[in-house]
């Protein structure tokens, strides 16, 4: 039974969620009525905002079964009672980031062409196996884990989804590596780079989500525990900051995307902004310095971490994203190129409001999805848990 204050809270977090979920409805059914005219994209910039929203949820739906990994797969206890919530989180954030992916594209009427006719030399076309496979094996992995005659599975099953995983974000990843269309992407380090930034952001969610149940039911995480996830999320941030060093610098050892470089780095106005002041600084080293200070690494201060490792996701995918696509093609190297079709410019981009409702959408509907699975089922971590003061 649940009491009439809970069971008010409930109802009224589940109206938010749908209220801005058809918010972002409405907003793709204004852009399918009146053309993309009406967002800041344009015939070069073809994946805007709701693209960076699309990608990170799909990349953290990746990411945020690293919890469940480490119980079931690799044996740690204490990441076993999280399992069940973070499969949870995995199926909520990639439905939400697939509805802003299919309604961004344009015509999502013809997603039957997609499921039914398949040229597999396009990574997309990976892709819709890859999504939809991965529903599907999360959603037996938590079979697994919920029906207790089948517990024996839980680690076969893990297995799967922990490859499945990697493969998906692999793909996604590929999605940009091997886009020709747009020199800014060709590297074979974007596969690597989108699995380790998965870990990071996937943590992050999986750690605010926590801490929001955990003070909904009036708990307090174990502070041995709280510490572990906070130590693992800092190696992740890590980890994600040298690999995007080490792809920037190997962008600029090749003297073709020298140009590009000084773009997203120094001379891109809103692009070097977002890079050192929304991912490096706010995204990485504050969140580091917050996490693995002895002295400030406490719940407050882990929440407080995720909550900037989250938003520094954000900046560096609309670097990564609109920055790629913002800097021209270089068609002929060592000439300067120009014409009536903006061959040769840097285009200016600004979100305009139906893209910001789209994407705030898709993060709705995985708050949906979330709320109603936490309140249907039980997905409250299991542990032993100390009352909060």
């Amino acid at each position: 039974m649940h009491a009439p204050a809970e069971t008010r809270n409930f109802w009224l977090l589940a109206a938010l969620g749908a209220a801005l979920t058809l918010a972002g409805l409405g907003a793709a059914h204004f852009m399918e009525e009146h053309g993309h005219v009406v967002t800041g994209m344009d015939n070069q910039v073809v994946w805007g905002l709701p693209h960076v929203f699309a990608i990170f949820m799909i990349v953290a739906a990746s990411g945020v079964l690293n919890v469940a990994s480490i119980g079931s797969v690799f044996g740690q206890p204490a990441y076993k009672p999280r399992a069940p919530l973070s499969g949870l989180l995995s199926i909520a954030l990639l439905a939400g980031g697939l509805m802003v992916l299919m309604l961004d594209l344009g015509r999502p009427e013809r997603v039957i062409v997609a499921a039914t006719h398949y040229n597999f030399s396009s990574v997309f076309a990976w892709n819709v196996f890859l999504y939809s496979g991965m529903v599907a094996v999360v959603m037996l992995y938590l079979w697994t884990m919920f029906e207790r005659r089948f517990n024996r599975w839980s680690r076969p099953a893990g297995i799967a989804a922990l490859v499945w995983r990697f493969v998906l974000t692999t793909g996604t990843g590929s999605i940009f590596g091997f886009l020709v269309a747009r020199q800014a992407y060709g590297s074979a380090l974007l596969a690597p780079l989108f699995i380790v930034l998965s870990f990071a952001w996937g943590l992050a969610v999986f750690l605010i989500v926590q801490a929001s149940m955990y003070a909904w039911n009036g708990r307090a995480l174990d502070v041995a525990i709280q510490r572990r996830l906070a130590r693992l999320l800092g190696i992740f941030v890590a980890a994600s900051l040298f690999l995007v060093a080490v792809y920037h610098l190997t962008n600029g050892y090749f003297a073709k995307q020298q140009a590009f470089q000084a773009f997203v780095l120094r001379d891109g106005g809103v692009f070097p902004l977002l890079f050192w002041g929304g991912y490096v600084l706010l995204g990485s080293l504050l969140p580091l310095a917050l996490l693995l200070h002895p002295r400030l690494g406490d719940a407050r201060a882990t929440l407080a971490a995720s909550g900037l490792v989250v938003a520094g996701a954000f900046a560096w995918l609309f670097v990564f994203i609109i920055g790629g696509q913002a800097f021209p093609l270089e068609i002929f190297p060592g000439w300067q190129v120009s014409s009536s079709f903006a061959d040769g410019a840097i285009t200016h981009y600004v979100p305009a409001w139906p893209e910001w409702l789209l994407g705030i959408g898709g993060l709705s509907a995985a708050f949906l999805l979330t709320v109603v699975g936490v309140r249907v089922l039980d997905f409250m971590p299991q542990d032993d848990l100390a009352t909060a003061h």
